[in-house]
């Protein structure tokens, strides 16, 4: 209960705490807003007393969709694999969902064991997923263009379990 009591403490104080999901698969489980419209997930899975996990799932806009159906199967397939290689190099783990060569949603993770578990640490995990986001977001506009987003999307969608 330390480590819940910790980490809710951590969340509230840098104003990054939105919600607590009640999961039966977790032993807790947060929602998170950092930054400012961006939303995570901070879970500990039940049975992995010994590690937090942090989520950020995200779906590709459907008007960058669209772009990127314009283009040329060897720019897409050139595209992944930056991206693969970029997100490869935060160190995080990382799942692409990909339809006819384009990339739908893609989801990052990471972990973070409590042995001597900090507020730093625990922060600076945040930022890292945080980071191997943006870098994909930028990479889809460095390669199809920048669109305006849609506005219909709530701020839950891109939860790794909304």
């Amino acid at each position: 209960m330390e480590i819940q009591g910790n980490i809710q403490n951590w969340l509230i104080e840098e104003k990054m705490f939105k919600d607590k999901v009640n999961d039966p698969n977790a032993n807790f489980h947060y929602i998170i807003e950092y930054p400012n419209g961006n939303i995570m997930d901070v879970i500990q899975p039940n049975g992995k007393e010994d590690v937090i996990v942090f989520g950020c799932a995200t779906q590709v806009a459907p008007e960058h969709l669209e772009l990127i159906a314009d283009t040329s199967d060897k720019l897409r397939d050139k595209f992944l694999w930056n991206v693969k290689l970029e997100l490869n190099q935060f160190l995080v783990d990382f799942d692409l969902k990909i339809e006819n060569n384009m990339l739908q949603q893609f989801i990052i993770t990471d972990d973070l064991f409590v042995d001597e578990l900090s507020k730093h640490d625990f922060i600076k995990t945040i930022k890292k997923v945080f980071k191997a986001k943006i870098q994909c977001v930028w990479l889809i506009e460095k390669t199809f263009g920048q669109v305006t987003p849609s506005t219909h999307m709530e701020p839950n969608e891109n939860s790794m379990f909304v």
